[in-house]
């Protein structure tokens, strides 16, 4: 029987940790069980304590201290350690069943999702392996991204880069929806759900500063602010997000880990991408409830 698991990720500060914590607050509460494993080697404070902890293997402290690494190169070397004694990983996950849902709990540095293969071959392993686990990765992009349009294509390539490194089903999530709440139209928040590359034609908060504007005005065109404005940074821009448009992979839900209707939404989508809900058998009914509903119709 094949197991269930979904690979919680994204850039730091997208509350990677808040929708593991809500997620298994929601299958709690909903007599679901689940299996939290973190991967994070640098992550300390947990509301619901890992069942697979990382650290209990490696630290990202410790390798940073005895091998003079810095954060990134300390983590891909705790990722390779990882590689290296799989049987942390495997053994533990071997016992449990397909009820389950497994949570891995991922660090914040993209460069493990889109610049190196260390963690597609951690996902291969897992996915294609003894243990059979049906996969799906959950990336998260802060919504406050939305507010610098620039800033939103450019976290949504890091997703689709993802997606292409790690070849396995992804549902992309715009997350912390309460902090834009009331400033963006809901006409715009569609468009940003699905990428519009159009978007970017109508951003009054990025218009373009020409070279005779920029000498009228005294201003240095080396200067940041002149750069982020200028031409050859909105092509930029525009030739990021026709990329994106043109791969047609990249759409949003959108989360709010405080409201657990939101949670829920988003859980639906992670068991379709998995066919959770098709590989379940169908359950019996039990005896003592099926002579409690003939009793109480025999008493009407």
């Amino acid at each position: 029987m094949s197991k269930f698991g979904v690979l919680v990720m994204g850039p730091a500060g997208a509350g990677k940790s808040t929708f593991c914590t809500a997620l298994i607050q929601h299958l709690q509460n909903n007599k679901r069980p689940c299996y939290y494993v973190n991967l994070d080697p640098a992550a300390e404070d947990f509301a619901f304590e890992p069942d697979i902890d990382i650290k209990d293997l490696i630290s990202l402290e410790d390798v940073m201290e005895e091998m003079s690494l810095g954060p990134n190169g300390g983590l891909i070397y705790c990722f390779e350690f990882l590689l290296e004694n799989l049987d942390f990983l495997t053994e533990p996950l071997a016992e449990v069943t397909e009820d389950y849902l497994i949570i891995f709990d991922m660090p914040g540095q993209i460069e493990l999702y889109t610049h190196v293969p260390i963690l597609p071959e951690l996902v291969k392993h897992l996915m294609r392996g003894s243990l059979n686990i049906n996969m799906c990765a959950a990336y998260l992009l802060e919504s406050t991204f939305i507010i610098d349009r620039p800033k939103f294509f450019a976290g949504t390539l890091s997703a689709m880069s993802a997606m292409l490194m790690l070849e396995m089903p992804h549902v992309n999530i715009l997350s912390k929806m309460d902090l834009i709440k009331g400033q963006v139209a809901k006409r715009d928040l569609k468009r940003f759900l699905n990428a519009d590359a159009e978007l970017l034609e109508d951003d009054p908060a990025h218009k373009v500063v020409g070279e005779g504007e920029q000498a009228n005005a005294g201003g240095n065109p080396a200067s940041t602010k002149n750069l982020m404005g200028g031409t050859s940074f909105n092509r930029l821009n525009k030739a990021v997000a026709q990329l994106i448009d043109d791969f047609s992979m990249v759409s949003f839900l959108k989360l709010d880990a405080q409201d657990e209707d939101s949670v829920g939404a988003v859980l639906s989508y992670i068991d379709d991408a998995i066919q959770f809900h098709e590989a379940q058998e169908p359950k019996e009914p039990r005896d003592d409830i099926d002579t409690d509903i003939m009793e109480s119709a025999m008493d009407r």
